[in-house]
Order: structure tokens, then C-alpha cells, then sequence
């Protein structure tokens, strides 16, 4: 064979070679390159994340929490966990920052409803995903994640195995009082309900002690008292439609609705569709209309609507993405189980997509 085809040959060998080479590059460069999903797999994440638990310590539960977080991350050769207590002071949102800023890949709210609303207040704006090990009385967020709520080390192995989700939150702020009352200009974060009239008088009432020993029960005895309660003249305002005035017994704005008891409030609601979900509920005629109610709030549960115009218990739902609420006299308000104070006025809005949970797969 002439020398020249020889070299030829293996100059083409080679470019061809070159070819594939990068190509393959180029490949890979892309796909490194391209946009997310929008939720991380384990393949994405590090293979011995560091774990960083927020932890309530006046919960008993809690402290089993820490032990399974120490136990299962030593059996995994985990780096060791990081704890940090909340404080009557700050109930978790400093605390969750700075697990932030000292490098955690997870940060995880062991407690209840509060130190969960408290460490997502502190995490939003990070990307860095929120876990949960549900240590609580009502258990909200997690109920609705489908977490598992009693075996602590069940609720660990989501946090090191599940998926990232993007969430919406809600956002209140209390823009009139009643004269008694002090001023507010905070804006509170809430990620399952908030709302004005009996459900936040039933919330406000509930005895601590009962809570501790009976969960979320202590809530319905505590209602049972306002059951006879006077309806609230209440005037609504969603997004840009005319105002909408009703005599109701409670108002409640939600971001999802499922509630202890196997009670879904919103069966239409969803953490990640960009809106909240308005609920107005009345009763009349005493117990027959609450108990007409439950009824109505079983059957919307299971998917079973009932038209009738003429009932004296009633639920109504609005999607929106703000509602101003004003009450007359002032009313109870409450988010997430948190009692806000009364409140002539209240307005509330969605912040789409503002936190990462860690969810089961």
C-alpha cells in the first residue's frame, strides 16, 4: 500500500475520531447546561449531605426527633448533624438562616406548626430545601405533604430520599385593629390557612394542656363554645372584582386544606398552583346549620358537591391571588394555628413558588 493512502487513512481514522470526541463534549456540555426540572433527584444532590435540624425544645417528641437525626446519620456516615433550639425570642427563623449560612444542604423544622412556619420564614429565597420531622399537635404543612406524622424516622428517611418541590406561601398582614388593641405592621407568612371569625376564636381558646394531651381535639372542644356565637357583617375584595358583602361565621384563606380529623376545608386547593383558595362559611338555624356544615365539608372531601340553594349551612370557595378582608367590630385572626389578635382589617396574598420542601417521592 503506497505511503500516501497509509497516511491518509489514518489521518481520517483520526479526525473522525476527533469528531466523535467532541461531540460526545459537546453533548454533555448541553445537557450540563440545560434547565431543571424544577426538582432535584437524589442524583443531584450531595452523596453526604449535611443535615441542619431546628428544633423546638419544649416539645417532648422532639427530643426522640434528635436522637433518630444522630442515629440514622452516624448508620449512613453522614456528617454530624448540626441542631439548632429555638427560643421563646425566635422561634426558628434566625436559627434556620444561620444553618444557611454555616453550609447546610437540608435544613429540617423538628416541632409543631409554629417552628415549621418559623424555619420556612427563614428559609425562603435560599433554594436550600426544608425538611420536616412533624412533632406538633395539628401537624398542618406535613399532613398535606403526605409526611409521615408519627415515626420520626419514617419522616428522616423522606427528608434523605424524597423530592425537592417548589411551594407557595401566604402571606397576612393586619391593616386595621379594633381601638383596644396594639397596632401591627408585621407581615405573617402562613402555608396551610389563615383565617378570621370562629375558626381563630376556636384556635385562641384551645387549652394548652389539653393540646398536650388530647392533640388536635382540644381544637373541637374549644369550638363547641362558639358554636352559638353572632355572625360577623363581613365585606370581601378579591384581586380586582367589586367588593362582596355577607354575614358569616368565619372567613378563611388557604393555600391547602387538608386538616386533622381526615377534614379537607379545600378539596380544590394545591400548594403550587400560584393562588390562594377564599372560603366563606356560615350556618344558620344553631346546631342543624353547623351540623348541615360538616356534612357539606365531608361531601366536598369526597368529591360530592350539593347545588341546593337553600341551605343553613353553607361553604363557598374563590380562587385568588389577594383578598382584602374587613370585619365589622373586629374578629379573632389566626394563620396556621398562630392567634394574630383581633383584627378590623386583614389583607393577604400568594408569593408563588417561594419555598423548597423536601416531599415524598
Amino acid at each position: 500500500m503506497p505511503w500516501e493512502l497509509t497516511v491518509g487513512i489514518v489521518a481520517l481514522v483520526v479526525g473522525l475520531t476527533a469528531l466523535v470526541v467532541a461531540l460526545v463534549v459537546l453533548r454533555r456540555s448541553r445537557h450540563a447546561a440545560a434547565p431543571s426540572s424544577g426538582r432535584a433527584t437524589p442524583a443531584d444532590r450531595p452523596q453526604r449531605p449535611q443535615l441542619a435540624v431546628v428544633v423546638n425544645p419544649s416539645k417532648e417528641s422532639t427530643q426522640q426527633a434528635m436522637e433518630t437525626v444522630r442515629r440514622v446519620a452516624g448508620e449512613a456516615a453522614l456528617p454530624a448533624p448540626r441542631f439548632y433550639e429555638t427560643t421563646v425570642d425566635d422561634p426558628g427563623i434566625g436559627q434556620a438562616r444561620a444553618a444557611v449560612r454555616d453550609g447546610a444542604d437540608i435544613v429540617v423544622a423538628a416541632g409543631g406548626d409554629g417552628t415549621v412556619r418559623a424555619v420556612a420564614e427563614g428559609m425562603l429565597g435560599s433554594e436550600v430545601p426544608m425538611g420536616i420531622i412533624p412533632a406538633g399537635t395539628g401537624n398542618l404543612l406535613a399532613r398535606n405533604l403526605d409526611l409521615p406524622l408519627t415515626d420520626p424516622k419514617d419522616a428522616l428517611a423522606v427528608v434523605l430520599g424524597g423530592i425537592d418541590r417548589s411551594i407557595d406561601v401566604g402571606r397576612v398582614r393586619v391593616t386595621e385593629r379594633p381601638p383596644d388593641e396594639e397596632p401591627d405592621d408585621t407581615d405573617h407568612l402562613f402555608l396551610v390557612i389563615a383565617g378570621l371569625g370562629f375558626d381563630a376564636a376556636m384556635v385562641a381558646d384551645a387549652d394548652d394542656q389539653l393540646k398536650a394531651k388530647m392533640g388536635w381535639v382540644a381544637y373541637f372542644l374549644a369550638g363547641a363554645r362558639h358554636l352559638h356565637g353572632r355572625r360577623m357583617a363581613t365585606r370581601i375584595t378579591v384581586d380586582d372584582e367589586e367588593p362582596v358583602e355577607a354575614r358569616l361565621r368565619s372567613i378563611m384563606v388557604g393555600n391547602c386544606g387538608r386538616l386533622p380529623g381526615g377534614i379537607n376545608l379545600l378539596p380544590d386547593a394545591a400548594l403550587d398552583d400560584g393562588v390562594l383558595d377564599v372560603a366563606a362559611i356560615d350556618t344558620r338555624g344553631g346546631l342543624a346549620g353547623w351540623a348541615q356544615l360538616f356534612g357539606e365539608v365531608v361531601a366536598q372531601g369526597m368529591g360530592v358537591q350539593n347545588d341546593m340553594r337553600a341551605k343553613i349551612g353553607r361553604i363557598d370557595h374563590v380562587k385568588a391571588r389577594r383578598a382584602t378582608i374587613r370585619v365589622e367590630d373586629g374578629e379573632q385572626a389566626q394563620v396556621d394555628g398562630e392567634v394574630l389578635g383581633k383584627a378590623v382589617q386583614i389583607q393577604t396574598w400568594v408569593e408563588p413558588g417561594a419555598l423548597v420542601v423536601r416531599a415524598p417521592a
